[in-house]
């Protein structure tokens, strides 16, 4: 299969790793050449028809801190040039969340689309503003849109809900959406004030470039919309969220909470409302994980409620994410 990669960060830098380690059992257990013939980053592009050398390609980055250094030609196209003229059958792309007017992902997938491009996309910015029309777009071209690493990076919750929870009907559900939040929440239980935590979370890498991100419940908010409509077909979008952050979570609010034997964590919600808000959660609640994890719990009709848990990010929990969809992508075009 041959791939254009739109953003070579950390994700797409783990995901050329882990098709480099992986490639001859990826061959042997399900008969994939993932060969990645294009990609973009900020600088520049690098192309070869005939598969980029993925060791090269990530030494030059790192030498360089861009791509385009991979080659004298070629080296400055953008992500555009790349799907109108390249051979290509899956578009994976890996730009920044977005959240204004989730470019320059959007105009990626809605090209690659109407080109014949199947697209795995772990940038949230698109599906959260247009989810809805870009599943009708997909649809309409005939190609499939996948997304799984864009909800609980390389924890399946995507997958579960869709897959394991098959012939049920979800009524419901709740969670811990955005590991950032949840580590600083679970600091501040620990004695910290709100801004050394936050402190603490930037050092360590955990909080976007951009904090609202995180802090103002962007990223939760983005993620239920995934969710509600891959989920509960509510073809819903971020306006429809009702957001609130944990900027204005205090010392005393965590005090209080945990004499009620509860602590207060960012709480994704679908039930009647749509709803992001940090509110008290009983310590004894499945959902009461503490650091960067992520939990969620579906109630559905028949079965209760079932809870899910694992690590919300990391790039190659990321990487491994497309590389499920991209297995699923094929499986998926082999039955046609």
């Amino acid at each position: 299969m041959r791939l254009i990669l739109c953003g070579f960060g950390i994700v797409g830098q783990s995901l050329a790793k882990l098709l480099e380690s992986r490639s001859e059992d990826l061959y042997v257990r399900f008969g994939i050449k993932p060969r990645i013939v294009g990609v973009i980053d900020t600088k520049g592009s690098a192309v070869q028809t005939s598969g980029l050398d993925l060791n090269k390609l990530l030494d030059v980055k790192k030498k360089y801190g861009t791509i385009k250094k991979y080659s004298p030609t070629k080296n400055n196209l953008s992500g555009v040039d790349l799907i109108k003229n390249l051979d290509a059958d899956v578009l994976i792309e890996t730009t920044p969340s977005n959240y204004k007017d989730a470019e320059p992902g959007m105009t990626h997938i809605t090209e690659a689309m109407k080109h014949g491009l199947h697209v795995i996309s772990v940038n949230k910015g698109p599906l959260a503003l247009a989810f809805p029309s870009l599943m009708e777009l997909a649809t309409y071209n005939q190609v499939l849109l996948r997304f799984s690493g864009t909800v609980g990076g390389g924890t399946p919750i995507i997958d579960y809900a869709k897959n394991s929870l098959h012939g049920e009907r979800i009524t419901s559900f709740d969670g811990i959406l955005n590991g950032t939040t949840n580590y600083i929440l679970t600091n501040m239980a620990n004695g910290m004030s709100f801004k050394t935590a936050l402190s603490d979370a930037k050092k360590k890498g955990y909080v976007e470039a951009d904090e609202s991100l995180d802090l103002d419940g962007l990223d939760a908010a983005a993620k239920l919309v995934i969710l509600a409509n891959w989920i509960m077909d509510l073809k819903v979008t971020m306006p429809d969220i009702k957001r609130t952050g944990i900027r204005n979570v205090s010392e005393q609010d965590i005090k209080n909470a945990a004499k009620k034997k509860c602590a207060v964590k960012l709480i994704a919600s679908c039930n009647k409302d749509l709803t992001v808000s940090p509110i008290e959660v009983s310590v004894d609640s499945p959902l009461c994980v503490n650091g960067t994890l992520n939990a969620i719990s579906f109630t559905s009709e028949h079965s209760g409620t079932q809870t899910i848990i694992g690590r919300g990010a990391g790039g190659i929990e990321t990487a491994s994410s497309i590389l499920r969809d991209l297995l699923e992508i094929r499986q998926e075009i082999s039955k046609i």
